[in-house]
């Protein structure tokens, strides 16, 4: 049956069971930068697809990832204006739940925030959902690690990795091969799993990657260009290495 008669307004079903509404900002999130998202045993890495930007424009203003309080980091995929919005209100919850319970939040606690905010723009008159999909991670108070996705219909899921935005799936696949317990006990394989994650789809190498990493008990650090550049080169130099091996001994 023709999507059409149902997709006009965002609280019909159509009788399949389906909000194409919700739907069509899903693809939305496909079509925005890929986000990656690895939790390792004392860090959590975010890292997005930095896209090219124009020559005069001022690259600080062309950011994918923020911070939503001191131990809370958040990636998105999807339109920036709506991401825009959800963080500065993602933000105050943060503030006013120091200033009411005195402790900051825990990770569930805004990303349940979010995800209810999201959902209801999924379930009143004229609104559209949000066209964005986040990775939200940091460390609670105890200093355990967490990493969270929310998509446009306001559903949340705790991961141990995950890829959002274009090519999602190519990376997600690449990540079940790759990760293991064993792998991400070590800072430095965590972030070369994250970079390697985004190298499956992001061209021109460490320059158009952008990295964060959040560890316990202390603030988020972005990576320098330099920091990423070696860590490629050297991820090129493993893959090299691995080729010799495979080449048949004459």
């Amino acid at each position: 049956m023709s999507s059409s008669r149902y997709d006009r307004a965002i609280t019909v079903f159509s009788p399949d069971g389906h909000l194409f509404q919700v739907e069509y900002a899903q693809e939305a999130v496909k079509k925005g930068s890929t986000a990656v998202g690895v939790r390792g045993k004392n860090i959590v890495v975010l890292g997005v697809e930095k896209k090219s930007i124009a020559k005069l424009q001022e690259e600080r203003t062309v950011r994918k990832i923020c911070l939503l309080d001191d131990h809370v980091v958040m990636a998105f995929a999807g339109l920036t204006a709506d991401a825009r919005i959800l963080i500065n209100r993602a933000r105050i919850e943060c503030q006013s739940h120091k200033l009411t319970v005195e402790d900051p939040v825990t990770l569930e606690y805004i990303t349940r925030h979010i995800a209810g905010l999201k959902q209801r723009y999924t379930q009143s008159n004229g609104r559209r959902p949000f066209g964005i999909s986040c990775l939200i991670a940091g460390f609670d108070h105890g200093g355990s690690l967490h990493l969270y996705q929310t998509d446009p219909s306001g559903t949340y899921h705790e991961w141990k990795a995950n890829a959002i935005g274009r090519s999602a799936k190519t990376v997600r696949e690449f990540l079940e091969k790759t990760y293991s317990a064993e792998l991400v006990e070590s800072d430095k394989e965590t972030i070369k799993l994250a970079i390697k994650a985004l190298l499956e789809v992001v061209q021109s190498e460490g320059k158009n990657i952008e990295l964060a990493i959040m560890e316990k008990g202390s603030p988020m650090r972005m990576l320098e260009v330099e920091e990423i550049e070696k860590y490629v080169a050297e991820i090129d130099k493993e893959k090299e290495e691995e080729a010799e091996k495979k080449k048949p001994k004459k």
